[in-house]
């Protein structure tokens, strides 16, 4: 039985000032760049039977230069979409409401786009997790995309809720791996590069 590798991308601008980026398509910094490439090494020695990415240009720039051979361009590891947060930090989002946010408990609210909560977001990444299992009798399959729907992703492999990604922090560049013990989903590896 083969794992998942799920993947962020390397870092980008907004991802290194804190700007949550769903929809914002921006390209990875020369440092992201060397993240991913960075990643080549450590993957290099599986082989993947499937590598879904999102279909934005740093998770799909990410795969490239990680030495991943990209087999399915999917929508449903998009970010989530945040709404009137789009490219608003924490601290910020957090001031305005006289209280500390997170998207795990507060969820987004309508901006230029209706943003998205949690439970669309579960929906979305149990439709990926049913394509990836299906492919992991025949090894390994890799996920790249971004940071709070793969940790959502993580949360829904281990039988928990969405909002449980807020256990699973995974910085750009970093990498985790899903697998079996005892035919149970457990979480086998995590943030790593």
């Amino acid at each position: 039985m083969g794992e998942i590798v799920v993947l962020r991308h390397g870092q980008t601008e907004w991802s290194r000032t804190g700007q949550h980026t769903g929809t914002t398509d921006l390209p990875l910094l020369p440092e992201g760049e060397d993240q991913a490439r960075g990643l080549r090494a450590a993957l290099g020695g599986r082989e993947f039977v499937e590598v879904r990415v999102s279909p934005l240009q740093r998770a799909r720039r990410t795969a490239e230069l990680a030495g991943l051979a990209t087999t399915a361009v999917d929508p449903d590891l998009a970010e989530i979409d945040y709404g009137g947060y789009e490219g608003r930090t924490t601290a910020e989002i957090s001031a305005e409401l006289g209280r500390e946010w997170s998207v795990w408990w507060d969820g987004t609210v309508p901006g230029s786009s209706p943003g998205e909560t949690l439970a669309e977001v579960g929906q979305r990444v149990d439709r990926v997790l049913d394509r990836a299992r299906a492919r992991l009798a025949d090894g390994d399959v890799a996920l790249v995309a971004h940071g709070h729907v793969l940790r959502a992703l993580t949360a829904r492999w281990l039988g928990l809720p969405p909002e449980a990604g807020a256990l699973f922090a995974l910085a750009a560049g970093r990498y985790g791996l899903l697998g079996h013990e005892h035919g149970r989903p457990v979480l086998t590896g995590w943030a790593l590069h």
